[in-house]
């Protein structure tokens, strides 16, 4: 089944291409783990336990990747209108928003790209006063102030290898590791998705598996190439 998606940046594909960038850098052939490890996929989401949705097929993708591109990706420190107005035009909503940062349910981060949420954060306060006051000593004990900023923490305190709408749970509890991340608590817009998402009484639920896999497709579908513009690919995952 045919999936790449045209010149964006997607949690999952991003982590298989850079696998496959380094290996066929090594000198790995194209189609190698197709061979040596065939039931990856499957693997992968047996572990996660991660969601499924069906793919359109059919595409034609594009022959060019560039880094200039992610500039249209939000910053880990971007305002909520900022981030808004990013997804918005691509098509997206408040809603997609907030469902495809849960991806950050698997996933590391940097301390470097947070740390400075955890002293001298401004003029006023030493911290961001959005961390959980009892989280914020174990964020400084892996993060230190001089320590290695390319040590990996846990998006998902607690449950980061396992693709679930715990992410929310923690939003709600102030346990967000990137700033974007917990405003999607602290803003008035976003927050009534996160408590859907977390499941509160008196509020309409949403399924973070389902919805998850809708904004996914939606997404699949920005910028897609028609007529003799790019090409149709043999292996997904590389530009032959």
């Amino acid at each position: 089944m045919k999936s790449c998606i045209p010149k964006i940046c997607i949690i999952f594909f991003l982590l298989l291409a850079m696998t496959t960038t380094l290996a066929l850098g090594q000198g790995t052939r194209a189609g190698f783990y197709s061979r040596t490890c065939a039931r990856a996929e499957s693997i992968v989401q047996s572990t996660t336990g991660g969601v499924t949705w069906v793919v359109p097929t059919g595409r034609r993708d594009g022959r060019v990747s560039l880094a200039s591109d992610t500039s249209s990706l939000p910053g880990f420190t971007d305002s909520m209108e900022v981030q808004k107005q990013k997804f918005a035009a691509k098509g997206l909503n408040t809603q997609d928003l907030v469902t495809l940062v849960g991806g950050h349910t698997i996933g590391t981060s940097a301390c470097q790209f947070f740390r400075y949420r955890l002293n001298n954060f401004n003029s006023t306060t030493a911290a961001d006063p959005s961390i959980n006051s009892a989280f914020l000593p174990q964020l400084q004990s892996l993060c230190p102030a001089t320590g290695d900023g390319t040590k990996r923490v846990g998006l998902d305190n607690g449950s980061e290898n396992k693709f679930d709408a715990s992410f929310y749970s923690n939003l709600g509890n102030g346990r967000g590791i990137l700033e974007s991340d917990q405003k999607l608590w602290t803003d008035a817009s976003t927050k009534p998705f996160v408590q859907r998402f977390m499941g509160i009484r008196g509020l309409a639920g949403l399924s973070f598996n389902i919805e998850f896999g809708k904004s996914m497709v939606k997404m699949s579908n920005i910028g897609v190439k028609t007529g003799t513009n790019g090409e149709i690919r043999k292996v997904c995952s590389a530009i032959i």
